[in-house]
C-alpha cells in the first residue's frame, strides 16, 4: 500500500482525525458520515467490517447504532486511536479492532453483512485484490469511496506524501465485475478538493460547499457537472448470486 510507513507513525495517527476534520474539514467528515449511513442503515444488529477503520470514525458511529462491527487497519497507533474512541463513546464492547492485512482477511466466506472501506482506494496498490477479500467476505453490501480522474484532485495530487490512485467510472465497474459485485448506487461529490476545505475556517467553509453543491447539481445538456468532474465518488454494491 503506498505510503505505508507514513500511516504507520505515531504522531500521524495522533493528529490525524485533528489536521483532516477540523476547520472546514468538518464538512468532509459529515458527507463522508452520511454517505456511509445511507449505504447500510440499518445497521441495528448487523455484523460489518470496516478496511482500513484507521482512528475509527465510522466503526464507532456504527457501533453507536446498534452494529456489531469489526475495524481492521494495518497501523497498530491507528487502531490505538480507535480503541479510545470506541471507549470514551462507551460502545467498545460492540467492537472488536485487528490489525491485519486486507488483501488476506482473516474471516470466512460470507461472514458479515456488509464490508466498506473509506479512504482506503486511493492508496491500493492491488486494488482487484482487495476488491475480491471485501466481497467474498460480505454476505450482501460493499461499499466504497474513489478519487477520481477527472476531477481537481489531478491538480495537487503530486503535492501529498503518498499520492492517489485515480479511479475512472469504467475501472471502478471492471473491479466490481472481477469481484462478482453488482453496482446498486453511486454518488459524486465534492468539486472543490479535500485540501482546499482543510485550509479555510469554518466560518467560511459552508459558503463555498453551498456554491460546490449548486454547480455539482447543474447539468450540461444531458450531463450532469457533478458526475463528470466530482473529486470522490462513493459506490454502493451487492454481492452477485447469479
Amino acid at each position: 500500500m503506498k505510503g505505508k510507513e507514513w500511516y504507520q507513525a505515531d504522531d500521524v495517527a495522533e493528529e490525524y482525525d485533528s489536521k483532516r476534520f477540523s476547520r472546514g474539514g468538518r464538512l468532509i467528515d459529515d458527507r463522508e458520515k452520511k454517505a456511509v449511513l445511507d449505504a447500510l442503515a440499518p445497521v441495528e444488529g448487523e455484523d460489518v467490517l470496516e478496511i482500513a477503520c484507521g482512528t475509527g470514525r465510522f466503526t464507532a458511529m456504527l457501533a453507536e447504532r446498534g452494529a456489531d462491527i469489526v475495524g481492521l487497519d494495518i497501523s497498530e497507533a491507528m487502531l490505538a486511536q480507535g480503541r479510545e474512541k470506541a471507549r470514551s463513546a462507551g460502545v467498545a464492547d460492540r467492537i472488536e479492532f485487528l490489525r491485519g492485512d486486507a488483501a488476506r482477511l482473516p474471516f470466512p466466506d460470507d461472514h458479515f453483512d456488509a464490508v466498506f472501506a473509506m479512504r482506503f482506494f486511493h492508496l491500493a496498490e492491488t486494488p482487484a485484490k482487495f476488491m475480491a477479500e471485501m466481497a467474498r467476505v460480505s454476505k450482501d453490501v460493499v461499499f466504497f469511496d474513489t478519487f477520481n480522474d477527472r476531477s481537481t484532485r489531478v491538480v495537487y495530487n503530486w503535492l501529498l506524501p503518498m499520492g492517489s490512485h485515480l479511479y475512472s467510472a469504467s475501472q471502478v465497474n471492471r473491479l466490481l465485475d472481477g469481484a462478482g459485485l453488482r453496482l446498486v448506487d453511486d454518488q459524486h461529490d465534492f468539486l472543490l478538493p479535500y485540501g482546499f476545505y482543510r485550509k479555510i475556517p469554518n466560518g467560511v467553509a459552508q459558503e463555498f460547499r453551498d456554491l460546490d453543491t449548486s454547480l455539482g447539481e447543474a447539468t450540461i445538456g444531458p450531463w450532469s457537472v457533478g458526475d463528470a468532474l466530482a473529486s470522490v465518488s462513493y459506490w454502493t454494491a451487492t454481492v452477485d448470486d447469479e
